[in-house]
């Protein structure tokens, strides 16, 4: 048991650095609860864990490494709709027809088999600066 708690403590300190701030506090304070001998209950309630989570982290730990317990960034990692081919057809399409409208242009393209919303299509107007040019309201002195 001690061994375990031991290990806890160099698992904190090592991981302090890396974790999210909820994490983070909750991985340092289990080198101030091994001090203690506090068990893995209280350590868990203290930062709004429960015990279960604790042993969580501790098997991944255990399995991946600290790279595990790393933050990382959740969700698709890529625009898997705005593709470099479909932003490049959405150019196209405007370049071919300045007036079309966003709507338009995503039929068109989901008619050619690409899966696109209009929504999508509007950002990629959007980022490219290819907005309709829009005429100033003269003002009358």
């Amino acid at each position: 048991m001690l061994r375990h708690r031991r290990s806890l403590a160099l698992l904190a300190l090592f991981l302090c650095s890396v974790m999210t701030k909820s994490l983070r506090s909750f991985l340092c304070s289990l080198r101030g609860s091994a001090a203690r001998l506090d068990g893995p209950k209280q350590a868990a309630e203290k930062f709004g864990f429960t015990k279960q989570r604790y042993y969580q982290l501790l098997k991944v730990y255990s399995l991946q490494g600290a790279a595990a317990l790393a933050s990382r960034k959740r969700g698709p990692q890529r625009n898997y709709r705005r593709t470099a081919e479909a932003v490049r057809q959405v150019i196209r399409h405007r370049f071919l027809d300045p007036d079309a409208s966003a709507a338009v242009i995503a039929q068109q393209l989901t008619q050619s088999s690409f899966t696109i919303s209009m929504r999508s299509v509007d950002r990629i107007i959007e980022d490219f600066g290819l907005q309709k040019k829009t005429v100033p309201l003269s003002s009358k002195a």
